[in-house]
């Protein structure tokens, strides 16, 4: 790394992002500090899907050896009616080539990556809560403190303190939807994705290791929910809105004891990603709705890029330019294919009938040809793409 590269790099936020982000600069020589508010690194309880795009980034630091050990291998996708029960097509998720899909409990991809970063010499600053960031590299800490570094990177998610500095204000809207997420106890779960599809609503579950099941379920409104991840909710109100499903998916969210409930917002991908020696990755730059399982595994691929692009460029001002020039495009598309699986979803009437009937005809005649549409997301292997050093 030349005298003009990132010498000194200031994460803000100690999530999957930032952590990410942290490892992949510590790993081209740079002296990285992540600062996380929380007084300890820690998730909400609940499961995440790490797709084959983002197991590349897990591979190329060395990390699938523990991803195996904490993560589960998925085996399938599996469309589910959840009126009748009955499922509509299996897709087998072990031909889709390259790196495995896995499942994950957040905490523990979290704390694979925080002992990644410890191991790499990466100091973890907890309870430190960001006042104001400012792009020529200075971050103001509550109490007044500062810090100056090369390169700040703002990874703190939807309420980013570095987002609005670069590009103002923006205001998220309501979608119409609401999400209760959950984790239960479940005997040998199957090692697949099930997609639950009702008018309306839809309930996506997926196994973690330990013997849990994660639930997400999505439901349309008019009412909103406040938007975040804490807000806890009575499990009997999920139960209810669900109540006209099948047996077999009410049996399993009878299960649940606890469960939070999140309004569903879409804010907008932010103009500016990157502005003097500051930048911002993950949600921070372009918030995705749940409905693609890959807010994760496009923070794991931008991280990458950054660290890669400012180690291999001759200045953080050209790694900068380039940054989102290169990411904008995919991050966009994936974000359009997530918005329309919030539709297909929720179909009703003779739109649902015709939907199952194409998902039904194309795993019995040609599963290959379901996933190859999706060549472009779980194909894209970055490490390949800009290699790191």
């Amino acid at each position: 790394m030349d005298s003009n590269k990132a010498r000194t790099v200031a994460v803000i936020g100690g999530g999957i992002a930032g952590l990410t982000a942290g490892l992949c600069f510590a790993r081209t020589g740079a002296k990285v500090t992540v600062y996380e508010q929380a007084d300890e690194l820690k998730e909400v309880g609940a499961g995440l899907q790490v797709t084959p795009n983002g197991a590349a980034v897990l591979r190329g630091l060395g990390l699938d050896g523990e991803a195996d050990r904490l993560g589960l291998r998925a085996r399938n996708l599996t469309p589910i009616d959840a009126v009748s029960g009955r499922p509509i097509a299996r897709f087998d998720l072990t031909r889709l080539g390259g790196e495995p899909y896995r499942f994950f409990h957040r905490a523990d991809l979290l704390g694979l990556l925080a002992t990644a970063c410890d191991a790499e010499g990466v100091r973890i600053v907890t309870s430190a809560r960001i006042e104001s960031a400012d792009p020529d590299g200075q971050i103001t800490l509550a109490g007044g403190a500062t810090v100056r570094a090369d390169l700040v990177l703002g990874a703190d998610g939807i309420h980013s303190k570095l987002r609005p500095v670069l590009n103002g204000t923006d205001a998220p809207f309501f979608t119409g939807q609401v999400a209760w997420r959950s984790v239960v106890q479940m005997p040998n779960p199957p090692a697949e994705a099930q997609i639950w599809m009702a008018p309306g609503q839809h309930v996506v579950t997926y196994p973690l290791i330990g013997n849990r099941l994660n639930i997400v379920a999505v439901q349309e409104r008019s009412e909103w929910a406040a938007e975040g991840w804490n807000f806890f909710d009575s499990p009997e109100v999920l139960q209810a809105a669900f109540a006209s499903c099948a047996p077999r998916l009410r049996d399993i969210l009878g299960q649940v004891q606890t469960t939070r409930l999140w309004g569903l917002f879409r804010h907008p991908v932010a103009p500016v990603w990157a502005k003097g020696v500051s930048a911002i990755l993950g949600d921070a730059a372009h918030p995705t709705l749940p409905f693609l399982a890959q807010g994760a595994n496009l923070a794991l691929e931008d991280a990458w890029v950054l660290a890669a692009l400012c180690n291999r460029s001759s200045s953080v001002d050209d790694a900068l330019s380039r940054y989102q020039s290169i990411r904008a495009p995919r991050v966009a598309r994936a974000i359009r294919t997530a918005n329309a699986n919030a539709v297909n979803y929720h179909l009703s009437g003779l739109k649902r009938t015709a939907a199952q009937t194409g998902l039904r005809t194309l795993g019995a005649v040609a599963p290959n040809l379901f996933l190859r549409r999706f060549d472009w997301l779980y194909g894209y292997d970055v490490t390949k793409e800009l290699p790191l050093r």
